[in-house]
């Protein structure tokens, strides 16, 4: 028995802000690697790139569930040389650069295939809301014509 894996709607990709202040670190991640796979459509299909453009504002308001997660979140990196693991907390993180950890959790939360990359890709992020606010109505008035 044969199974068809043709897909014959149209693909379109729409524009998506999303605004991270006061919003919880992981809940944000899966709300937009969803909206990145396109889960929110009713053509969804897993083997078709059919997700949207996502643009994220205000990283750097980023807000952890609980208060200790701040100094209890690790996150290592192993050089691969004896004596070669470097840790840091989420709080030194953030400090440093607010949008790497967030694209590190939703591309975590993607699945793990060919589809993954161009699913990231598609992920634009802003520490202020104002730039992220300017593509998102260039990329609509442009979408619209």
């Amino acid at each position: 028995m044969n199974k068809s894996t043709a897909y014959t709607f149209p693909i379109v990709h729409r524009w998506h802000l999303v605004d991270a202040k006061s919003q919880p670190f992981g809940r944000l991640a899966s709300r937009v690697a969803g909206l990145l796979q396109g889960k929110d459509k009713p053509t969804y299909s897993p083997q078709v790139d059919c997700g949207d453009f996502v643009i994220l504002i205000n990283t750097k308001y980023l807000k952890l569930s609980h208060p200790s997660k701040w100094d209890s979140k690790i996150y290592y990196h192993y050089s691969g040389y004896p004596g070669g693991i470097k840790d840091i907390s989420i709080r030194e993180a953030v400090d440093k650069n607010p949008n790497q950890i967030l694209r590190k959790a939703i591309y975590n939360m993607l699945p793990k295939n060919k589809l993954r990359t161009p699913r990231i890709n598609r992920l634009k992020l802003f520490t202020q809301a104002k730039e992220g606010k300017e593509l998102y109505e260039a990329m609509r008035k442009k979408s619209k014509k």
